[in-house]
C-alpha cells in the first residue's frame, strides 16, 4: 500500500502554518524563558559554582536548558495539534478520510518534532549570546535532538488523544515532565549528589536524555552514552507501541 503523500503534506503544512500564526507563543516565549534561566541560574548559582567537572557552569547548563524546552514544547505542540480536531469534532472527518493511522502520526508528530528541532537550534543560538559554546560531537547532537523531539512528540500525541479537556493537556507536562527534567541533572551533575540519590536518579528517564545530550556538547556525561542512546531508543519504541495500540483499539479516538 503506497503512502498518501498529499495527505501527509496537507496536515503537516497546516500544523506548521499554525506556528507562524502563533509566533509569540511558539518561539519567542521559550526563547525568553531560556534567557531568564541564564540570567537567574547563570548569575545566582554560577557565582557560587564556578565549574562543574572543569566546565564553566554557564556552558554546563546549556544542554539541560535545551532539553527542558525540547521536552515541554514537543509535548505541547503534539498534544494540542491532535486534541484540537477532537475538540472541534473534525477528527471524524480525518478518521473517515483515506488516510492511514501511520500517515496521521507522521503528519502530526512530524510537524511537532520539526517545530521542536527548530526551537532547539534557536535556543542553542540564544545560549551562544550568553556563554561560549563548543559542540564536541555535532552529528550525535543532531541525532539526540531529533530522537528526543520525535519521542516526546509521540508522548504529546498520546496525551492529546487521552485528554478530554484542555486542563488535562497541561497535567502531564506540569506535574510530571517538568519536575523530572529539573531533577534529571539539567542544572547539575548527578555525581554531585550523595550515592543513594545518584542511584535514585538513575530511575529518572530524563537523566539519560540530558546526560547523552550533554556528552554531545562537552564530551563527558553522568551516564555512559551508549546507555543513554539505548534508553532514548527504548522510549521511542515504547511510545510507538502505545500509539499503535490506540489506533488498533480506537481508545479515545471517537470519544
Amino acid at each position: 500500500m503506497s503512502m498518501n503523500l498529499n495527505a501527509i503534506r496537507a496536515i503537516y503544512g497546516f500544523e506548521m502554518s499554525r506556528t507562524r500564526r502563533t509566533l509569540m507563543q511558539s518561539v519567542l516565549s521559550p526563547v525568553i524563558s531560556t534567557s531568564l534561566y541564564f540570567v537567574v541560574f547563570g548569575a545566582a548559582i554560577g557565582s557560587r559554582i564556578q565549574e562543574v567537572d572543569g566546565v564553566p557552569y554557564g556552558a554546563f547548563i546549556v544542554p539541560g536548558l535545551i532539553m527542558l524546552s525540547l521536552l515541554t514544547q514537543s509535548i505541547s505542540n503534539a498534544s494540542f495539534g491532535i486534541y484540537f480536531p477532537k475538540f472541534a469534532g473534525t477528527i471524524y472527518e480525518l478518521l473517515s478520510a483515506p488516510v492511514s493511522p501511520t500517515e496521521i502520526v507522521l503528519s502530526y508528530v512530524g510537524a511537532a518534532a520539526s517545530k521542536s528541532i527548530v526551537l532547539g537550534l534557536i535556543i542553542l543560538a540564544t545560549a551562544g549570546l550568553f556563554v561560549p559554546i563548543q559542540i564536541a560531537h555535532p552529528v550525535w547532537m543532531l541525532v539526540f535532538l531529533v530522537l528526543t523531539s520525535v519521542t516526546f512528540s509521540l508522548v504529546g500525541f498520546i496525551i492529546g488523544l487521552w485528554a478530554d479537556n484542555f486542563e488535562k493537556l497541561q497535567v502531564v507536562p506540569l506535574l510530571i515532565i517538568t519536575p523530572l527534567t529539573f531533577l534529571g541533572g539539567s542544572f547539575y551533575s548527578i555525581k554531585m549528589l550523595p550515592p543513594v540519590w545518584q542511584t535514585v536518579s538513575l530511575f529518572n528517564p530524563v537523566v539519560y536524555l540530558v546526560s547523552g545530550f550533554r556528552w554531545c556538547f562537552l564530551g563527558q556525561a553522568d551516564v555512559d552514552v551508549a546507555t543513554s542512546l539505548g534508553m532514548t531508543l527504548l522510549f521511542t519504541v515504547a511510545a510507538l507501541g502505545v500509539v499503535g495500540w490506540i489506533f488498533k483499539t480506537g481508545y479515545r479516538l471517537k470519544r
